[in-house]
């Protein structure tokens, strides 16, 4: 045979999947102003929330402090997610390979999620030293339980992939929607505010059910083995819900793009 056809020399889902997060990190290290300047600016506006807080209302301030950091944690994870795989799909709409994920042998899909996987890998680690100069900045101490915290905070930012998947996609079809993707950005800090247990139905939103548990979480200790099922049945429900959502969206509008030609038009 001409081809060498063992297993050991064929690509697979595994190959894939590890290629694509190498690439995403070597992108984001080998441009260090850029990443150190994400890194100094969600660090900046922190302080900025924090000190300018304690001058106006110290006592409401140090009351809130551990609801602030877990709230402004999730923050950076839901933001960074989103506008990550938004500015991934116009980056490889603008260098014009965003066609060439068609005709892999992995499929268009395959690609796509493992980008999503690669930028929640990132975000983690980027959060994760937000999360750690936060409280070294404040003196708070939290409970971080791996077990946990990963799993809610993962499901959470799901469905903002979902959400960024799906302007990734109008971005490919209608190009400038900038004005629309930073409005939904910036309607995040709601989401995470919101008043699930006052008003119930808010669950049903990105980000609110996995706010609040990873709220539960990281202040009162509570593992993800004692949340009530009903409360992780609305977690996964609705990161699935909007992943889904988010990725039919994409499909669509690539789609369409290529009816009308304009996938690779910068």
């Amino acid at each position: 045979m001409s081809v060498d056809s063992r297993p050991g020399r064929t690509g697979g889902y595994y190959h894939l999947l590890r290629a694509v997060v190498v690439r995403d990190l070597l992108i984001w290290v080998r441009y260090p102003v850029n990443a150190g300047l994400q890194l100094f600016m969600n660090l900046l506006f922190f302080g900025m929330l924090f000190y300018g807080g304690t001058l106006l209302a110290g006592q409401a301030m140090a009351d809130s402090l551990e609801g602030l950091i877990v709230g402004y944690f999730l923050w950076t994870l839901a933001t960074g997610a989103y506008s990550g795989i938004v500015n991934d799909i116009q980056a490889e709409a603008g260098w014009g390979t965003l066609e060439r994920h068609f005709v892999t042998p992995f499929g268009f899909g395959p690609v796509v999620l493992a980008k999503a996987v690669a930028i929640v890998f990132r975000t983690f680690l980027t959060s994760a030293v937000v999360l750690a100069a936060m409280l070294l900045a404040t003196g708070t101490r939290l409970d971080v339980h791996l077990l946990t915290v990963v799993p809610v905070a993962t499901l959470a930012i799901a469905s903002t992939l979902g959400l960024g998947l799906a302007m990734g996609g109008l971005s490919v079809l209608y190009k400038r929607i900038s004005s629309v993707v930073n409005l939904l950005g910036f309607a995040f800090v709601g989401l995470i505010s919101a008043p699930v247990f006052d008003v119930p139905w808010l669950a049903a939103l990105p980000l609110v059910q996995g706010s609040a548990l990873l709220q539960s979480a990281m202040r009162s200790g509570a593992r993800l083995w004692e949340f009530d099922p009903a409360a992780l049945a609305v977690l996964v429900a609705t990161a699935v819900g909007y992943l889904a959502l988010g990725y039919a969206v994409f499909g669509l509008a690539t789609r369409r793009a290529r009816r009308l030609g304009v996938l690779g038009d910068y």
